[in-house]
Order: C-alpha cells, then structure tokens, then sequence
C-alpha cells in the first residue's frame, strides 16, 4: 500500500531501532538489522512500504556523502602514489573475478549474456562496506587504509567504463567513449581553481558562521557531484574530487565531523532499500546458483586480494601478511555498482530478470557475511567487541 514520506522515515527509523536494539543484544552487525527491516516492510514483506524509488534516491545520497568525506581524509599529494600502487591490483583483480563470474554462471546454466553481466557485476567490491567498517584513523596514512581507497577509486573507474560499454550494447549511449577521461582532469582543476580561488577567501572572511561552513561543504560537494554525472563521470567521483580539494583546508575536520551524522542517516536507507528491493518469491528459482555464486566470491576475493597485494611485483604491502588479508576480507564482497549494473542492464534487454535477481542474492549474502567476518575479526566502528571498536 502507498504511504507517504513521513510514515516510511517513522517505519523505518523507529523499525531500525527495535531491530538494531535487538542486534547489539544478540552481537549482530548492525547492518543486518538495516537488511532485515527493509525485507520486513517492503513490497515483498509486509508490503508497508510498497514504492521504495525516492528511499533509493536518497539511500544514493549516502554513498555520495561517504566517497565525499573520504576524499577529505586524503592529501593530494598523497593520492596519485596510492592511485599507481593500486592500479595493478585492481586490474588483475577485476579481470580475476569477471572470468570467475562468467565460468560459474554458465556452468549453473544461465544464458551467455547473462553470464557477461554477473561476471562484469563481480569486478567490484562495495564502497559503502568497506569504509563504513573502516576506522577512520586507519585512513590517515595507514597501508590499509591507503590501499584500499586505491583500489575502491580505481574499481569506481572500472565500473564507469563497463556503464558506458552498457550504453554502447545497447544503442543508447549519447557520450563519446572518450569523453570521461578528457572530463576527469578538466573537473579536478577546475575544482581546485574554485577552492583556493573563491571558497577560501569565504572561508576566512565567514569563518565564525559553523552553519554557514556546513552549508558550504554540502552546497560544493553535490555540486561537484552533479557536474561529474553530466560530463560522463559519476556522482561518486565528483564527490570524491571535491572532498580532496577540501582537504587541505582548515575547516576539513570541522565538515568531516559535521557531516557523519547525515552521511549515516543516508546510509541506513541504502541498506534498508537493498532488503526492500529483494523479492524473495522468486529466490528458489536463483537460490542455489546465488549460494555457489556467492560462496566463490567469499573464498576467492580475499584469496585473490592477499596474493596480489603480498606480491613484491606490486610493492604494495607484502611486508605485513596480516594487513593483505584485512584488505581481502574487507574487500570480500560485491558491489553497489553490481546493482546498478543489473538494473541497467535488465532495463536495457541485455539481462533477464533471473540473471538479475541472482546478483541481488548475491550481493545481500556476500553483504551479510562479509560484514560478519570484518567485524567479529578486524577493528571497526561498529564492533560488537570493545577490543576491535575503534572509530
């Protein structure tokens, strides 16, 4: 049935709170209790929240947020080092997992197209899963840290290629191939220009206005955001460009603080949103091949992530094995690209509702177990251990 907006932000922030209550009582990951809200009220649970295209909306935002902050926690000088470490990883990586998508849907008897996309849908692991569950200390100038915001950063590339290969499969790409990596360095310094030459200056003249500060780092980082998407990047870079250009600047710290809260609340519908999305009437036609699909992606992504990154051919991080196999297992998931690969991918006749609804299996079990390795094992803000609890 349809609701207004109020009814679903009281369903789903009073319904996380019963559900999350629950969770820290039974030492669950919190992110759980989001999925299984969003499974409970949505249209094929309860059906109490039956059109969930405005929550998908601003669960989107959330994730701009995220790379938006996470671009303040990087030097500029710093990234374009991180960015060549990575780069290697990320493409051995991404082709490692394409091939092992494709062999194992084909071998679990799906088309071939279909097979393309999930193998294009595994390449990726989630942004949001892995920083959320990062300490934040561990971003600053930390191996682990460093890594994988290289390897997030250049995945998010990836994953932009593959949307536009979409467009190009299926007729209706308006943009040059070309056009995002003439658009990427034009954005950056154009958004550099912009910090030092007008918002600096306001900064200091204004800086005794918190609120207008706030207003300010949101107001630049969607607009950023929104000119990287018209010019063929995507929201996510242009968030992450006018974070880094912010970094440098005194009031950094003051957004990054300002902004968690909001970051977080964006964040809770995202995941509630995936539980929602998901219709659980049709998973015994994908149950088995999303188990299989979704246990080689456990095993096989950290597996992979550890060799690569403890390769000396990488000079990444071979020195400390433990910190290959923290990257790998926070890593050890698919992608919210994933989903909306498959959403494009099924509006466009390229992917049939069963290759779709089985990267939507894939991605919630992948999502859940995961989560449930990094924090029952590495130090994270929402460890259900006082020991591993670090923000």
């Amino acid at each position: 049935m349809s609701q207004d907006i109020f009814f679903s932000f009281f369903l789903i922030f009073s319904g996380t709170l019963v559900l999350a209550t629950l969770a820290l009582f039974t030492r669950q990951p919190l992110l759980i209790a989001y999925i299984a809200l969003g499974a409970i009220a949505g249209p094929f649970g309860g059906d109490w929240i039956s059109d969930t295209a405005l929550l998908e909306q601003m669960a989107h935002v959330g994730i701009i947020f995220l790379l938006f902050l996470l671009g303040m926690d990087m030097q500029p000088s710093s990234l374009m080092s991180v960015l060549k470490r990575a780069l290697p990883v990320a493409l051995i990586s991404s082709i490692a997992f394409f091939i092992i998508g494709y062999l194992i849907t084909c071998w679990m008897g799906f088309p071939t197209n279909d097979a393309y996309i999930v193998g294009t849908a595994l390449m990726f692991s989630s942004t949001i899963i892995g920083l959320k569950l990062l300490p934040t200390t561990v971003l600053h100038h930390k191996p682990v840290g460093e890594m994988m915001v290289g390897l997030l950063l250049m995945q998010d590339i990836i994953a932009i290629l593959s949307l536009i290969v979409l467009g190009v499969l299926a007729g209706d790409n308006k943009m040059p191939v070309w056009q995002p990596f003439l658009a990427l360095p034009i954005v950056i310094l154009i958004s550099y220009a912009t910090v030092r030459w007008i918002l600096l200056p306001l900064m200091k003249r204004f800086d005794r206005f918190q609120e207008y500060l706030f207003i300010m780092a949101i107001g630049w980082c969607l607009t950023v955001a929104e000119v990287s998407n018209l010019v063929g990047l995507s929201y996510e870079i242009g968030a992450f460009i006018a974070g880094v250009t912010l970094a440098t600047t005194p009031i950094a710290q003051f957004i990054a603080l300002s902004l968690k809260p909001l970051r977080d609340f964006f964040l809770v519908m995202f995941f509630f949103t995936l539980g929602a999305s998901f219709n659980f009437g049709m998973l015994n036609q994908v149950a088995w091949a999303a188990v299989v699909l979704a246990g080689a992606v456990l095993l096989l992504k950290p597996l992979t992530f550890r060799l690569l990154l403890g390769n000396t051919l990488f000079g990444n991080i071979q020195s400390e094995p433990k910190l290959s196999w923290d990257v790998g297992f926070r890593l050890g998931q698919i992608s919210e690209f994933s989903l909306l690969i498959a959403f494009l991918a099924i509006s466009h006749g390229l992917l049939s509702e069963r290759g779709s609804l089985l990267i939507q299996a894939t991605a919630i079990i992948t999502f859940v177990i995961s989560s449930y390795i990094v924090v029952f094992n590495y130090p994270t803000p929402i460890a259900v251990s006082a020991k591993l609890r670090r923000d």
